[in-house]
C-alpha cells in the first residue's frame, strides 16, 4: 500500500487546525456573551464584584463573578492564549504546505515568482496587522463603525489589488490568513499585555489602568466579529464556481463578509 505522505500531512494539519479553532473561536464567544449577560450583585458588600452569571451545563451550576478591578486571588489564574497561538502557527502550516509549496499562489498571466509571491503574502500579514493596530489606536473607542467601513474598504482594495498577480483561489485565503493573523496578533500583543500591565499594577498595590482592559475588550469584540468571514473563506475553498471562481468574486467577498459581521451580531445577543 503506497502511503501519500503530503495528503495524510495535509488532513492531520487541518484535523488539528479545525479543533483548535473550535476551542479558541468558542472561548472568544463565550466571554463576550458573559460581558453582556453579567448582573449586577445584591447590595452584599462586594464593592469588587461588577456582574455576575449563574449557568448550567453538565449537570454542573457555575456562578462567574466579573471583577470590577483585579485583585490577586489565592487561586490559580487561568490565561487563555495557546488556542490563539496554535490555531495560527498551524494555519499558517497549512498556507505553507498547500498554497506556498503547492504551487497555487500564482494566477497565470502572474508576473511574480513563487519566492516574491510568498514574500507579498507574508508582508501583507505583517503590513495588514500594522495598519489595523494603528487605525484601531486613532479611531475614538466608540466608534467601531468607522474601523469596520475602513476595515472593509481596505480589504476589497487589497484582493482587488492581488488579482491577476495571486489565483483567485490564493487571493481569499490571503485575507483568510490576515484576519486569522490579526485575530492572534489581537490576543498575544493587545489583549495578553494587557491583562498583565494591570495584573502588575495590582501586585505593586497601585491602580491598574482600567483603559488597557477596555482597549483589550474592544480587541476581543473584532476577533468575534473577524472570526465568521473567516470561517467562510476556510470553507468556501471547497466552492469554486459560487465564490473565489465566480466572475464576482469581489462581490461575493465583500457581501459575505458584511453577512458574516451581521451574523456575529446576531450571535453576540
Amino acid at each position: 500500500m503506497d502511503i501519500d505522505l503530503n495528503s495524510w500531512l495535509n488532513l492531520l494539519l487541518r484535523w488539528f487546525h479545525v479543533i483548535l479553532g473550535i476551542t479558541w473561536i468558542g472561548q472568544t464567544y463565550l466571554f463576550n456573551w458573559l460581558e453582556r449577560r453579567m448582573e449586577a450583585p445584591p447590595g452584599d458588600g462586594q464593592d469588587n464584584i461588577s456582574g455576575q452569571v449563574w449557568m448550567v451545563h453538565s449537570g454542573g451550576f457555575f456562578k462567574v463573578e466579573k471583577q470590577a478591578r483585579p485583585a490577586i486571588m489565592p487561586q490559580k489564574l487561568h490565561w487563555f492564549k495557546w488556542e490563539a497561538a496554535l490555531t495560527w502557527i498551524s494555519g499558517m502550516l497549512l498556507l505553507a504546505l498547500v498554497y506556498y509549496a503547492g504551487g497555487l499562489m500564482l494566477d497565470y498571466d502572474s508576473e511574480l515568482s513563487n519566492a516574491a509571491a510568498i514574500g507579498l503574502s507574508l508582508g501583507i500579514l505583517v503590513g495588514g496587522w500594522i495598519l489595523y493596530d494603528l487605525a484601531l489606536r486613532l479611531a475614538p473607542m466608540d466608534n467601531d463603525l468607522l474601523v469596520a467601513a475602513v476595515s472593509w474598504l481596505a480589504v476589497l482594495a487589497l484582493a482587488w489589488g492581488l488579482q491577476g498577480q495571486f489565483s483567485s483561489r490564493a487571493v481569499y485565503m490571503q485575507v483568510g490568513a490576515l484576519f486569522g493573523t490579526v485575530m492572534a496578533a489581537n490576543v498575544w500583543l493587545r489583549i495578553l499585555p494587557a491583562q498583565s500591565q494591570m495584573l502588575a499594577a495590582t501586585r505593586a498595590g497601585e491602580i491598574p489602568d482600567m483603559t488597557l482592559g477596555a482597549r483589550a475588550k474592544r480587541a476581543s469584540k473584532h476577533n468575534t466579529y473577524m472570526s465568521v468571514p473567516l470561517i467562510f473563506i476556510m470553507i468556501g475553498s471547497h466552492y469554486p464556481t459560487i465564490a473565489y471562481g465566480s466572475d464576482a468574486s469581489l462581490a461575493v467577498l465583500g457581501g459575505l463578509i458584511l453577512v458574516g459581521w451581521a451574523g456575529a451580531k446576531i450571535m453576540r445577543g
